[in-house]
């Protein structure tokens, strides 16, 4: 292998590749089961990054989002059980915090995937601000679920001290809530898009962004909320005029009555036919339908020929030749 120092720069900066956003699942770094050491999320990373390979190889330029909801609950609670030793900090922060250390791994990992195989690209990780509006209505009715369970006193005792709002959670105790309100603007998305264009790998728009909003003054002030990741990974795609965008998850295809006996897998879906079941409850909004959503404002805010694909890590090849996971088109 060649070692990076000497390796000869062909063709890095070049704009005329297509432009693809691949937008990875929440758990993509702490598994189901999974405590999120160092080792776990470094393995997964390792494994991720393999797949994301494929576009490499391929010859994309590259956006990558992620999600960070295991993250960011942890990171909640680091700040819960240090209160009394150093100041909490609030949830935009913790965003950026999340997005920094999410970005730290990928990063690493897919700069030696493209060592290994003698390739030349750089990768960056974007600390990512997104607009929100003052008076989205999600600020009236916080709803998203984060940090670590607690008993009905403790949560009493949290929203006492810190105004929090607090709601039980499928029996399983209380959690704290906050807004998620809709993006509006990914304030990076010039330097992302420019970034890509040239050829760098960029990371950005983790955990949906750090969500930020203006002041009467006209400054930036962050929010305490959090931003659902598919449909900022869908703006940002549309903000930097992306050919594809791909929605990595679970499972292989987007389902129709899933998880019954009368399941059935799509292959592809129209954006007429993707809302029509959209008004049927068949996607709900806790699980794929912010996905659907998001490949919607992509598709019907995108220029024509684009296209988008939700489908699972693995399939990620084979879904880009049409054999495998869910295209919508328009």
């Amino acid at each position: 292998m060649v070692h990076p120092t000497q390796r000869i720069h062909r063709d890095l900066y070049r704009s005329d590749r297509e432009l693809v956003v691949v937008a990875l699942g929440g758990n993509a770094l702490i598994q189901a089961g999974e405590s999120g050491t160092v080792e776990e999320q470094t393995r997964n990373a390792e494994t991720i990054c393999g797949y994301l390979m494929t576009l490499v190889e391929r010859d994309y330029n590259i956006i990558i989002t992620h999600g960070n909801g295991p993250q960011v609950g942890q990171q909640v609670l680091r700040h819960e059980r240090a209160r009394d030793m150093a100041p909490e900090m609030p949830l935009d922060v913790v965003v950026a915090e999340t997005q920094g250390n999410i970005g730290y791994f990928l990063q690493q990992t897919l700069l030696n995937h493209i060592n290994r195989r003698d390739l030349y690209r750089y990768v960056v990780t974007v600390i990512c601000q997104v607009l929100v509006e003052r008076d989205d209505p999600a600020f009236l009715n916080p709803s998203k679920p984060i940090g670590t369970f607690m008993t009905k006193e403790q949560a009493e005792a949290m929203k006492a001290k810190h105004g929090w709002q607090v709601v039980e959670d499928s029996g399983r105790g209380y959690r704290r809530v906050v807004p998620s309100p809709m993006p509006v603007k990914v304030i990076q998305r010039h330097m992302i898009r420019h970034s890509a264009r040239e050829g760098n790998i960029v990371i950005a728009g983790g955990g949906g962004g750090i969500p930020i909003r203006f002041r009467d003054d006209g400054d930036y002030e962050g929010v305490e909320a959090v931003i659902d990741k598919d449909l900022t990974s869908a703006l940002l795609a549309t903000e930097t005029e992306a050919n594809l965008l791909i929605i990595l998850m679970p499972y292989a295809q987007v389902a129709l009555n899933f998880g019954t006996d009368r399941q059935q897998n799509l292959s592809r879906v129209s954006v007429d036919e993707a809302k029509q079941y959209l008004a049927a409850g068949q996607f709900p909004a806790g699980s794929i339908g912010p996905k659907v959503r998001g490949v919607l404002n992509f598709l019907e805010n995108s220029g024509k020929g684009r296209r988008a694909i939700i489908t699972r890590a693995d399939q990620l090849d084979a879904a880009l030749d049409g054999k495998a996971g869910t295209e919508f088109y328009r």
